[in-house]
């Protein structure tokens, strides 16, 4: 994923905060060492003073200067540690400290990004998800099929829950293997509580391990930023928000049907699932809206534009959140 320029100023700048703390706390700690250990700082000038004279016997053409730098700084060195261990400090108390030792907090090893700038940019897409909480517990390793009865059956194509359920989640998987290489979008639909949510929030938590930007929205969310964008000015604290919304890796619509619905909502959805598709950003909607219905509230031309583009994912069953509920009432 390409960072934006805010994104990666972002980042850059807790480097910065990082160097800039770590020299204080180096600074603290020479002025400490200085007032308990005068000598040492006697030392240290004295290195300072050897340093330039034998470089300028260096520059003068002296071909032993090196060399009798060397021993000299040995010897003064080796009596600044001896000081400094009898008064209790560690030898590398006045050198530099780092957060990340490999690349010495700039974020990069020559010019590859260090392993902790990886790091950094998955923490803020976590932050920037809105799910950063959650997929610690809805996430694939915690799914499990015991909530999907294999007697419940879909009335429309006699499948039953589990079967669904297991259909589902290779879709899902196979969505996570082929993200960069195929452009594809789902959508979940089926009755509140069948788990349509929970593999989404899977979804999200693989991608943005391995550092896709993803942004989880409800649906009364997501056309809130639309309205405050289109009501409010250029100037609004949701414009970046809304430029986001089109260009993250990932977009997840949830509960798509609880907004408040009109001619508003409706066009807006057009126009995002449209631009998004022309882009070929991924989207994930899910939905508790029976297919006929949502076609009523959002137009047959958004809906050709979802099926058309979408996979389409039905999950039928029983409210598992009252399921687990009730289990634990036991």
């Amino acid at each position: 994923m390409a960072l934006t320029n805010s994104q990666y100023d972002t980042i850059i700048r807790e480097y910065n905060r990082k160097q800039l703390h770590n020299r204080h706390l180096q600074d603290a700690r020479i002025k400490e060492v200085y007032e308990t250990l005068p000598q040492v700082k006697e030392l240290d000038a004295s290195i300072s003073n050897l340093s330039v004279e034998q470089a300028r016997k260096m520059l003068s053409g002296d071909p032993n200067a090196l060399d009798n730098l060397k021993e000299s700084i040995a010897a003064l060195s080796k009596k600044r540690q001896a000081l400094m261990a009898g008064a209790g400090f560690p030898a590398d108390y006045m050198e530099p400290s780092y957060d990340c030792p490999d690349c010495h907090d700039t974020g990069f090893i020559g010019n590859s990004k260090c392993h902790c700038f990886k790091q950094a940019v998955i923490d803020m897409l976590y932050t920037q998800s809105n799910l950063k909480e959650i997929l610690q517990s809805e996430n694939f390793s915690h799914f499990t099929y015991e909530f999907y009865d294999d007697r419940v059956k879909d009335p429309s194509t006699g499948r039953t829950a589990l079967e669904t359920a297991k259909s589902a989640v290779m879709e899902c998987l196979d969505f996570v293997k082929t993200f960069d290489t195929k452009h594809r979008n789902l959508f979940f639909y089926g009755d509140t509580g069948v788990g349509k949510t929970f593999l989404s929030n899977c979804i999200a938590k693989e991608l943005i391990d391995t550092a896709h930007s993803v942004i989880y929205l409800t649906a009364f969310q997501l056309f809130d930023i639309f309205a405050k964008n289109t009501f409010s000015g250029n100037n609004s604290p949701e414009e970046n928000m809304y430029q986001y919304i089109f260009d993250c890796d990932l977009l997840i619509i949830d509960d798509l049907g609880t907004e408040l619905t009109n001619s508003f909502t409706s066009s807006q959805l057009f126009l995002c699932v449209q631009e998004r598709i022309a882009r070929k950003k991924s989207v994930i909607i899910s939905t508790n809206l029976p297919l006929e219905i949502f076609v009523r509230t959002y137009s047959e031309r958004t809906f050709s534009r979802i099926t058309s583009n979408y996979t389409m994912l039905k999950l039928v069953g029983e409210d598992i959140r009252i399921k687990k509920k009730l289990g634990g009432n036991l």
